[in-house]
């Protein structure tokens, strides 16, 4: 399963899909993590130094290599150069599985240690000095966009990404690639304006989205909520002295987590787990095609000298018969 987290800065979202990812690994369930956030957080919230995080590889910088190893033999695609973020899977194409050692994985991912299991961790690298005034960040997430596009992930796999905070996953189709998305939303008007956002934007693509209610103090809290995104509230979270300690560099083993929030992960899983019933392989492939088309006439065949246009595969469908 395929899943999101999203919200506004500072709603909690990177610490609770750092939970999430540590009770996943306690249910010995294989998880891929990907911290796609500008601000790369996500190694320290699952345990990770400082100088561990900062020594994690940058997906962007092993584009070339990403491209090269997913193109494997599709004839459609001429050369890695002209494969671009949105660049869908054909004949020939190779496909990334969660449980699998590849190349992607061996450049990109690094293994991490949890309390009751190991997780692979993959980022797609910090917004440098470098990028200053010359790069946009999307670029920096295409890598990840591209892998999703190649990856074959079964009922009870889970990848999960800590997405770029706010509503900026719009300037692409990344927001499409998942079974379901979490949007994390404090019991504010701020806080509920990213829900709204999401709402109108996923409306038309289908987008499974279920809100995680954080900070939530007592009862008038939850009854803004409530009333603010009605049946899309899923759970919520309160104080957490296990999140505090951890948030400090001295977290207790997970399995001391309170046990209502350890219920609210629980109740994340059975709703992305309940999602895959809903898993749609061919809206799937469709919508992958349909914002590569639009990414090659605004940009991409200019950018490629290429059609990119000619890289879709008419009679080929993503789907897990595929991943033998």
């Amino acid at each position: 399963m395929k899943i999101a987290f999203v919200g506004k800065g500072g709603s909690g979202k990177t610490t609770l899909s750092s939970l999430f990812i540590r009770h996943l690994a306690a249910n010995e369930a294989p998880v891929v993590a990907v911290d796609a956030d500008i601000n790369q957080h996500l190694g320290a919230a699952l345990g990770l130094s400082e100088a561990e995080a900062a020594e994690l590889p940058a997906m962007g910088a092993h584009l070339p290599l990403i491209k090269e190893y997913l193109r494997g033999t599709n004839p459609r695609i001429v050369s890695a150069d002209t494969m671009i973020k949105t660049t869908p899977p054909g004949e020939g194409s190779r496909l990334l599985r969660v449980r699998e050692d590849n190349p992607v994985y061996e450049a990109c991912a690094r293994p991490v240690r949890l309390d009751d299991g190991e997780v692979r961790l993959m980022a797609t690298g910090p917004f440098t000095e470098s990028d200053l005034g010359v790069a946009c960040y999307h670029s920096k997430v295409g890598a990840v966009e591209l892998c999703l596009n190649h990856l074959v992930d079964g009922p009870d796999e889970y990848v999960v990404v800590d997405m770029t905070a706010g509503s900026d996953s719009f300037a692409s189709g990344l927001f499409t690639r998942f079974d379901m998305t979490f949007l994390v939303a404090e019991p504010t008007r701020k806080g509920v304006s990213v829900y709204r956002q999401y709402k109108e934007y996923a409306r038309d693509f289908g987008v499974a989205l279920k809100v995680v209610g954080n900070k939530v103090q007592g009862p008038d809290d939850l009854d803004f909520l409530r009333e603010e995104v009605g049946e899309d509230l899923l759970v919520t979270v309160g104080h957490s002295d296990w999140v505090r300690a951890m948030e400090k560099g001295h977290p207790s083993r997970f399995e001391l987590l309170e046990a209502e929030n350890r219920m609210s992960l629980q109740a994340l899983q059975d709703a992305a787990d309940d999602s895959y019933a809903h898993r749609d392989w061919e809206r799937y492939t469709r919508q992958m095609v349909h914002f590569h088309l639009r990414n090659a006439e605004s940009w991409g065949n200019a950018k490629t000298g290429a059609d990119l246009a000619a890289q879709v595969d008419p009679g080929f469908v993503l789907g897990e018969p595929l991943a033998v």
